[in-house]
């Protein structure tokens, strides 16, 4: 079973112009995926799609593969992401890739994860009856407790008061969880069959908040700068 470690980078951005050359510490958030990728140990090799020459060009500078320029139509603001996984998986399977071959995605807007996240969930997908296994992190916001809908008119209702509107304090509500973007297991084969990731059994690992941090404003990029610099010990902010 081959793993191919997959990385989706766009070229455009409208929240962080440029962002996946953007730097976070001492490099691109780019490299980080990249670099999570080739220091994971279960990741065979890594492959980047991308329509940007930009990002292409640093990609293959960085070891990484590039095997073709993403199709303008699936490198839209709108264009689904899970579409440029299918069209990957179908290049793949072209080339002689088995469908039950894994396609683990390392999106370049986590860079903080550490390469052990990245095997821990390829672990948890071998070790599972799962058809997609992604990072979750405990979430400090709760539908139950305090987060709410808000009205035209302004008034605000718990989210989540329709199921159960006794629970007043944040320990007695139940832990949830936010979806990352810091690593997701599949294979080739549930890609090109799948409309959508949640049409199948998704399975999960865990991750620290500090790891999961995920970039989509300029503010995210400021404290992932900021983590990063502490965790290097860089100077300056």
């Amino acid at each position: 079973m081959t793993v191919y470690g997959a990385i989706f980078a766009r070229g455009g951005s409208k929240g962080v112009p440029g962002k996946n050359l953007r730097l976070v510490g001492d490099r691109s958030l780019l490299a980080y995926a990249v670099a999570a990728g080739q220091e994971a140990e279960l990741v065979d090799t890594v492959h980047i799609s991308t329509d940007s020459d930009d990002i292409s060009a640093e990609a293959a500078a960085l070891g990484a593969e590039v095997p073709f320029r993403r199709p303008l139509e699936l490198s839209r603001d709108d264009s689904p992401e899970w579409n440029a996984w299918r069209h990957l998986a179908r290049h793949l399977i072209a080339q002689g890739a088995a469908e039950s071959d894994l396609l683990v995605s390392i999106p370049p807007t986590s860079p903080l994860r550490i390469p052990g996240d990245v095997d821990e969930a390829i672990r948890a997908f071998r070790n599972g009856s799962f058809d997609v296994v992604l990072a979750v992190s405990e979430s400090t916001r709760s539908p139950w407790f305090n987060m709410v809908t808000r009205g035209a008119s302004g008034r605000v209702e718990l989210a989540a008061s329709g199921h159960n509107n006794s629970i007043d304090r944040r320990q007695d509500a139940p832990p949830v969880f936010n979806i990352t973007t810091v690593v997701y297991v599949t294979t080739l084969g549930f890609v090109c069959r799948a409309p959508r990731m949640f049409d199948g059994t998704v399975g999960s690992i865990t991750v620290p908040p500090e790891r999961a941090i995920d970039i989509d404003t300029e503010l995210d990029l400021e404290i992932a700068d900021f983590l990063a610099r502490k965790r290097l010990g860089l100077q300056g902010g």
